[in-house]
């Protein structure tokens, strides 16, 4: 490890960027960083981990949706300050639900989405089912199936935790940062009504009553 690690020139700041993209299709994913800890976590576990400059912490790709990027290649430029890796994404890459973070393109001087990848509030449906799918079928080293063997009392500490998170990130006034941390509750709000046995379409009830 320690001589893979040694042909690697992280930043001053202890970092690396990491381009990652499909291994079939070769479409990029996703740019982000990675630290030693990081680096190594994905060559022990093939699974990509990275480093959040955001919120100063190591972060699993797909901790909490169950997106995994399954490590099929990992590349070093010939520089050393740049590292590609080939992965199996396990359904979309971007947080924003689309397949990769790259679904803009510059038409005519203007920024455009390509409509068949902007996400909709499908995806809430598609996280939840997902969620059910791990109380039905458990998958090793599925953060979901962490949550529900650690039982409710777990499930509502995160929540409060990811709540604080929000709150923390509103005051920060960085939307990048907002976005992130509502993603999290949400996804942790799911677990909860999972375990309690509450749906989507409960919650969409109320919501309507409320107009």
């Amino acid at each position: 490890m320690n001589n893979l690690k040694s042909s690697v020139k992280f930043d001053e700041k202890g970092l690396v960027p990491v381009v990652t993209q499909d291994a079939k299709t070769k479409e990029v994913l996703m740019v982000a960083y990675m630290n030693e800890e990081a680096f190594d976590k994905t060559i022990e576990t093939g699974k990509v981990h990275y480093y959040s400059r955001n919120r100063s912490k190591l972060w699993l790709k797909g901790e909490t949706s169950g997106h995994f990027q399954l490590v099929k290649s990992i590349k070093l430029d010939c520089d050393g300050d740049t590292i590609l890796i080939e992965a199996e994404q396990i359904d979309a890459a971007c947080h924003t639900g689309n397949k990769t973070c790259f679904f803009r393109t510059m038409v005519d001087g203007e920024w455009k989405e390509n409509e068949e990848e902007k996400p909709t509030a499908a995806i809430l449906h598609e996280v939840y089912n997902v969620i059910v799918d791990r109380t039905v079928n458990p998958k090793e080293g599925s953060y979901t199936n962490y949550l529900f063997t650690k039982g409710l009392d777990k499930i509502l500490k995160k929540v409060g935790e990811e709540a604080a998170e929000v709150i923390i990130a509103a005051k920060n006034k960085s939307k990048e940062e907002i976005r992130y941390e509502v993603s999290d509750l949400m996804y942790h709000l799911m677990v909860l009504l999972v375990e309690r046995g509450l749906t989507l379409e409960d919650i969409y009830g109320e919501l309507k009553g409320r107009r």
